[in-house]
């Protein structure tokens, strides 16, 4: 699973970073009805809604920048456990590949990946973001191969690098066209404290080789 942005990583000296991010791409799985969006979307009160799309000539989401959150501050997620689809999976802090401009997630199917340019698991604001694949042509089955099966309610639990557990409940699974997918808000860093798990789904594409869409599912500590 890959999160590609449009521009640059820019500099992140003295602790500040701009991230400029268009597009979620990823591995695929079968479409999935949407369940509460409503929710999720008023989990992210202040986050403002994407402005310019494509052919506009400017990023699809604003660039976001800030505080970079501290070590001493923040607890990086370190295994996600998921009962419901049979999910236990490492979790490896990851930022963006400055060499292809994508999101650096674990080349091994079955780890997983934190935004770690974004709030951790102490967060009392904001989305901690874990993207994952869902499968591979060379090694078979993801991670997130069933995230598209999560339903509201399903309950998880994400484990710091504290060793504390930190048990959440899914209010919402949504599938977006990836160029379509409001970043923004599932990358800010305010509104109500949520997990955003994001792998992809939808049709596959043989040409480009990478599926049409994203599957978003976003919970709340329980």
């Amino acid at each position: 699973m890959t999160v590609r942005h449009r521009g640059a990583l820019a500099a992140m000296a003295a602790g500040v970073a701009a991230l400029t991010i268009a597009t979620l791409v990823a591995c695929g799985s079968q479409p999935a009805e949407d369940v509460g969006g409503d929710e999720a979307a008023a989990l992210a009160t202040g986050t403002p809604t994407p402005t310019a799309g494509a052919g506009t000539g400017g990023p699809s989401v604003p660039v976001t920048a800030g505080d970079l959150p501290t070590g001493e501050r923040t607890v990086p997620p370190v295994k996600l456990r998921i009962p419901a689809i049979d999910v236990t999976a490492t979790v490896n802090p990851v930022g963006v590949d400055t060499r292809t401009d994508e999101f650096d997630v674990p080349p091994s199917v079955d780890q997983i990946g934190w935004y770690r340019y974004g709030p951790g698991l102490e967060t009392d604001a904001g989305s901690v973001v874990i993207a994952g694949h869902v499968d591979s042509s060379e090694q078979g089955k993801g991670a997130f191969f069933r995230l598209r099966e999560l339903d509201r309610g399903d309950t998880l639990t994400a484990t710091g690098a504290d060793g504390k557990p930190r048990p959440y409940r899914v209010v919402a699974r949504e599938e977006y066209v990836k160029t379509k997918i409001p970043l923004d808000r599932y990358f800010a860093r305010d509104g109500k404290p949520r997990l955003t798990l994001i792998t992809c789904g939808g049709p596959f594409d043989p040409k480009t080789r990478h599926y049409r869409d994203n599957i978003v599912v976003t919970a709340v500590p329980a």
